[in-house]
């Protein structure tokens, strides 16, 4: 799999806007959640400011991904991902079942 993991800082901004839009809050309201400063997503987003180690984890929990999810640009929705990952957790053994099936029947067209 030659799959790109990471992308230059720069597009940093980009990303975090892109998760962001998709959980559907303004770069106000995420900042003012994550108890920081109302402009300092929209800081990041612009590329006049990164976030620390801590912001960044909290910035990544608050979006429910993961520090690899995040950089991962493949995945079009690490959101989504997740979400549907903790969905079939949660699903009764016979319904898992089904599912695995489906998957494998998807795999094979």
């Amino acid at each position: 799999m030659n799959e790109q993991l990471f992308f230059p800082l720069e597009e940093f901004g980009l990303r975090l806007a892109k998760l962001r839009e998709h959980k559907g809050v303004s770069a106000r309201q995420m900042s003012l959640e994550i108890g920081l400063n109302k402009n300092y997503i929209n800081s990041i987003e612009t590329g006049r400011n990164y976030p620390n180690m801590a912001h960044f984890f909290e910035i990544c929990q608050y979006l429910n991904v993961t520090p690899q999810l995040f950089f991962q640009i493949s995945r079009n929705s690490p959101i989504e991902q997740t979400e549907f990952f903790q969905a079939v957790i949660n699903l009764p053994p016979q319904k898992f079942h089904h599912l695995y099936l489906l998957v494998c029947d998807m795999q094979e067209e």
